[in-house]
């Protein structure tokens, strides 16, 4: 695919260009920025327009209360006081979302008005960046499309639409969009940011410098570099690399071009549920750390632990760091032009990016007692032994509290090789806007291709640890009641204990998608329609054992060439490559969204609209019984998408410093998909109902943003297990909730961001809850001198310990289980320097 998405980018430019230039004349720098301002929303101007344009999912920027659909935005200013965190959590702060971030940068959870979370990354919104997608399906097993976003001083707004005309300006998005777009040097002058941790271990600093090149050119370069511990008890460099993006803007009488580059290359670590203390009852558990292992600011990952042994992906020995986490690569260049040429304003957007990397995270399978876990490998009498750390070889008392909490676990870690996630992407739209006796009529036409590569290699290990944060976890070998060895250097297998989920991907996918839409404005009335036709091609061939498919995939192999077969040993996974299975399939799906909005007054509007869209199943419906493993094919139309419908309405009120908007909305949706990668597989229909709220307040000195979504959702059919037909889905809250209050005190601004959750289940049986919590994140910026700003922020300040996912369906026994928390508190200091 990198060749052909290559030549078509050098085509395309050597086509357009000369057409541009011949059209091209020069034109003032107010009326050129006020036309990309249009395009790309742009707040980078210091007074925010009298009107809220919006670009995002629409056919032509228009202010907000002209618009029949749900939308949010946050500027540079309100996404820089908030400190250099992950895009994830700077989410948590906008309307609408539900965004679960305790996994790391990048693979969180995001979803919208009860559309379920069955499993990880944003199945149902599309994550684009400057109006692209960063990767066309963003909830790829393991490399979620945010993996390859970061949070820098380069941002300039995010814009989310939730429901409306998504379904139908952007493909695999019937839920919404969030989009990040960059600044792109309309105010010339930069920026130089060190931030360091005060009880954490960070040291960062971010770049960004935009300004004229000419009298119709402009650019704008920035980024960062950091490393650190990051903010958990790693014992390592968790956070290490950076990114650096560049745009050049060139503008003329009738429109402009930008060329995007851009180049990350940054490791993070990847968190996954740790051991926690579960007792009480299912409708009011106690959830809590054990001592010595903090869910809050520990994780089994240490210098004491791995490397990651397992056959490469050419069935070879290979070792790989437990510090990979999630280990992003990507290099991108885009296009962008907008030209008005006989009353019709044409844009076009492309780009290519070359994505991989390596991604490693350890999750649980079993934890007890020293004395019941070696029993459960070695039978009566096994005993345990420190196999590294400062005590390898050390018996371990089978009666004791070892790390104040005397437990052992087994732990999978999965190593997925990225070895092309390339994708090239290229959305070309016209529009033009019709005088009609009466009113004004705007019609846009368009189209978008898409390949998008899914290359990529499942590894695996087995260890087994013990239960010691601050960077003390180790691992533990087995031996039987007559001293024989059960596991091999901690490692109790080498693969997932079985042939299972030891995968190979090759696959390709294609999309073409024509839309168009309509708009009538016509006094204080905008109706308007949008369709959308999504055509998909997919090819490729897959390599497991569970392919079922008659292939072995577990062989005996003397991993450490000592001669002798240990029985971790006998367990090797391996990837059968003489019996691949193909894939081969084809889909096609409708899409299409119809509104109204009556401006009631110049404050106050009201909308309703109506909307179906559908996602194309990428990764999770491989590997099932879905694909016919001897043709490739999906067996039925309805598995190859899952069709999202939701009716909304609601009003949008803006005056004076308030703004308050309100939309009940009614959702409907499929969802093919598996948990834990592919453990179990869910074929569902689901039915949610609510209401989400935003408002905000500026009133002299102090400003308020607030949010929050009440959601009743349920599974309405379970076609794999009926006894989940009529239950809650997991993870669902009945409210997400949201404030950020701030005075401004000219010298100084202080304030709060404040967010939070009620309770929800633990899995979809509907047994065990999981509390909700709210966590309060501060923040002070003072201006030292001219061009210097001290800022200071502390993110759970208050240490909550919030919980966002618990393995357990009911209350253990034992009162041992798995709990993923959100991180505890960080305090970090930047310093930045404007010039």
């Amino acid at each position: 695919m990198s060749k052909t998405a290559l030549l078509l980018v050098t085509s395309y430019c050597a086509l357009a260009a000369p057409a541009w230039a011949a059209t091209a004349t020069a034109e003032s720098e107010s009326a050129s920025s006020e036309a990309d301002a249009t395009q790309q929303n742009s707040a980078e101007a210091p007074a925010k327009p009298a009107q809220e344009l919006f670009s995002t999912g629409v056919a032509k920027g228009r202010d907000r209360l002209d618009s029949a659909i749900s939308t949010s935005a946050l500027r540079r200013d309100d996404i820089t006081i908030l400190g250099p965190r992950p895009i994830g959590e700077v989410l948590r702060t906008m309307a609408g979302l539900r965004v679960a971030t305790s996994i790391g940068e990048g693979n969180n959870n995001y979803t919208v008005r009860g559309l379920p979370l069955a499993a990880g990354g944003s199945k149902y919104m599309q994550i684009q960046e400057d109006g692209l997608p960063l990767l066309e399906f963003a909830d790829l097993f393991n490399v979620g499309a945010d993996v390859y976003l970061r949070n820098d001083l380069t941002v300039n707004a995010i814009e989310t639409i939730r429901g409306g005309s998504a379904s139908t300006f952007a493909s695999n998005s019937p839920g919404g969009l969030i989009n990040i777009l960059s600044r792109t040097g309309d105010v010339e002058g930069g920026s130089v940011q060190l931030t360091t941790g005060l009880d954490f271990d960070t040291k960062r600093v971010d770049f960004t410098y935009g300004g004229k090149l000419g009298e119709n050119t402009r650019f704008h370069i920035g980024g960062f570099y950091r490393q650190g511990e990051g903010p958990r008890n790693n014992g390592f460099d968790g956070w290490k690399g950076g990114q650096v993006k560049f745009n050049i803007t060139r503008e003329f009488e009738n429109g402009y071009v930008r060329l995007y580059l851009k180049y990350l290359d940054d490791r993070s670590p990847t968190f996954a549920p740790y051991f926690a203390n579960i007792t009480g009852t299912n409708a009011n558990p106690r959830i809590r750390s054990f001592p010595g292992f903090d869910l809050r600011d520990d994780t089994i990952l240490s210098s004491f632990l791995g490397p990651i042994i397992t056959l490469d992906q050419n069935n070879n020995p290979a070792a790989f760091p437990v510090a990979t986490g999630q280990s992003a690569e990507s290099k991108s260049i885009g296009l962008e032009g907008q030209f008005d040429v006989a009353g019709w304003t044409i844009t076009e957007r492309m780009r290519y990016a070359a994505n991989g990397g390596d991604f490693s995270r350890g999750f649980p399978n079993t934890a007890n007692t020293v004395s019941a876990f070696a029993a459960s490998q070695g039978g009566l009498g096994a005993t345990a032994r420190y196999a590294s750390g400062p005590l390898a070889g050390q018996l371990i008392d089978p009666n004791g509290l070892i790390n104040g909490n005397g437990l052992l676990s087994l732990y999978f870690f999965s190593f997925v090789r990225a070895h092309s996630l390339d994708n090239f992407t290229n959305d070309v739209r016209a529009s033009k806007v019709w005088d009609l006796p009466g009113g004004k009529l705007t019609t846009t036409v368009g189209g978008y291709l898409a390949t998008q590569d899914l290359n990529t290699t499942w590894l695996h290990t087995a260890m087994n640890i013990d239960a010691n944060g601050d960077n003390g976890t180790a691992q533990v070998d087995i031996f039987n009641a007559a001293g024989q060895p059960q596991t091999l250097n901690g490692y109790f297998a080498f693969a997932r204990a079985s042939s299972l989920f030891r995968r190979a991907f090759d696959v390709n996918y294609k999309v073409f998608a024509p839309y168009g839409s309509v708009n009538y404005h016509f006094g204080k009335i905008a109706i308007g329609g949008s369709l959308r036709y999504d055509i998909g091609r997919v090819r490729g061939t897959l390599v497991g054992a569970d392919l079922n498919n008659g292939s072995v995939g577990l062989i005996t192999q003397d991993i450490n060439r000592d001669g002798v077969i240990n029985p971790a040993e006998r367990r090797v996974a391996f990837l059968p490559f003489t019996q691949p299975a193909p894939v081969n399939y084809n889909y096609g799906y409708l899409s299409y969204s119809a509104g109204i909005n009556y401006r009631a007054a110049e404050p106050f509007s009201l909308f309703a609209r109506y909307s179906k869209g559908a996602r194309a199943n990428a990764d999770k419906v491989l590997f099932t019984p879905l694909i016919n493993n001897a043709t490739g094919d999906i067996r039925s139309n309805t598995d190859k998408q899952d069709d999202v419908k939701q009716l909304e309405g609601g009003f949008k009120f803006r005056k004076h410093g308030f703004t308050f908007n309100a939309t009940a909305f009614r959702v409907t949706a499929a969802d093919h998909n598996v948990l834990n990668g592919a453990a179990n597989r869910t074929d569902r229909r689901y039915r949610a109902t609510g209401v989400e709220m935003e408002g905000g307040i500026q009133n002299g000195p102090f400003s308020l943003l607030i949010g929050a979504t009440y959601t009743k959702a349920k599974i309405t059919r379970d076609l794999l297990d009926p006894t989940l037909t009529g239950k809650e889905p997991r993870h669902q809250p009945d409210w997400t909730f949201f404030a950020t209050p701030s005075v401004d005190l000219g010298r100084a601004v202080i304030g709060a961001s404040i967010a939070g959750v009620t309770k929800s289940f633990a899995q979809d049986s509907n047994l065990l809850v999981m509390p909700g919590f709210t966590t309060v994140d501060l923040f002070a910026q003072a201006r030292l001198f001219n061009g210097g700003t001290l800022q200071v922020n502390a993110n759970n300040v208050f240490n909550t310990l919030g919980i966002f996912e618990v393995n357990q369906a009911s209350v253990p026994a034992n009162g041992i289980g798995f709990a993923r928390a959100i991180n505890g508190r960080t305090i970090s200091a930047s310093l930045r320097f404007d010039f």
